[in-house]
């Protein structure tokens, strides 16, 4: 299955979703913002009855959203959210603008990252098996998210200037960041892994990887090139949702999330943490080698350094 990749919609889209992730696709968003947004907008109709979102005003999205404060108990971070998904609905899309809302404000703090230390982020790591291994280390080495070490492709580690170049992170954003000296002979030797899987599937028939925006049909042949071949490749081909062509996707992030929360256990360590527990410690560890934060933030990938 290829979770991450967005399936084809029609050419002139009809029902409602569909004409809405198209709106979303056409403003150049990420898929996973697409996915947040629909899945908010979703719940907000059910939550009204499947009455369609055109019949609704600020009433309506005022009642939701302190639902999710008062009966669901959710996070301040999860209302604003929810928040966002139907600003974009009713501007974007419907083209009524909410204005002076009047809600429950959501008041269940957000939750501080949980930070491994450098003994706690060793043992995680010796308790995980490649290809795992070597996405924790990634992780933990040079700050990257989950999907961001999963979606790299062998021409996106540069080690020449010894970097990592994210691109389309979270906001859609390209960045690079620290190739650490105890990652490359690792990571040499996952490319020619992983070339050697690429030349098996060029002899079956397939090899072809799947190309981001429209540059499949810009440069056909790309796609068949190693250094657009995924680092850490699946298992096994899937079939592309869009195309129904079986390709070799990039290992999922559940197995990778799954594989971390057993190694926690395994290590002995019993903080509420998981995979992103690694990129929290990657800044940390930055913190206390002297970095000033400006830094810290262009290498993690934030907008705004409050959230550094």
């Amino acid at each position: 299955m290829t979770l991450d990749v967005p399936p084809k919609l029609p050419d002139n889209p009809t029902r409602f979703m569909d004409q809405l992730r198209a709106l979303i696709r056409s403003r150049n968003l990420a898929y996973k913002t697409e996915q947040t947004y629909c899945l908010w907008i979703k719940r907000f109709i059910r939550f009204h009855g499947l009455r369609h979102p055109s019949t609704c005003s600020e009433k309506e999205v005022e009642e939701f959203l302190s639902h999710l404060a008062v009966q669901r108990n959710n996070s301040v971070s999860t209302q604003r959210t929810a928040l966002n998904a139907l600003v974009f609905l009713f501007r974007e899309f419907l083209g009524q603008p909410l204005e002076d809302l009047s809600f429950e404000m959501a008041r269940r703090p957000t939750r501080l990252p949980t930070v491994l230390t450098h003994d706690e982020a060793k043992a995680v790591i010796n308790h995980l098996e490649d290809p795992h291994q070597l996405v924790a280390r990634l992780m933990y080495g040079s700050g990257l998210r989950i999907n961001e070490a999963l979606r790299l492709r062998v021409k996106d580690v540069d080690f020449g200037m010894q970097q990592i170049i994210v691109r389309s992170g979270k906001g859609n954003k390209d960045r690079t960041t620290l190739l650490p000296d105890s990652l490359l002979e690792p990571l040499k030797l996952q490319i020619e892994a992983c070339l050697i899987q690429h030349k098996q599937d060029l002899a079956s028939g397939h090899g072809e990887v799947y190309m981001p925006f429209a540059l499949n049909r810009k440069y056909p042949s790309e796609g068949k090139e190693p250094a657009w071949q995924y680092l850490f490749p699946a298992s096994r081909l899937s079939k592309d949702p869009r195309s129904n062509v079986f390709r070799r996707h990039h290992l999922l992030d559940r197995s990778v999330q799954r594989a971390i929360k057993m190694a926690l256990r395994s290590a002995g360590i019993y903080k509420q943490a998981s995979s992103h527990a690694l990129r929290h410690s990657f800044a940390t560890r930055l913190l206390e080698a002297g970095y000033d934060i400006r830094t810290i933030q262009k290498l993690l990938g934030h907008s705004d350094v409050r959230t550094t």
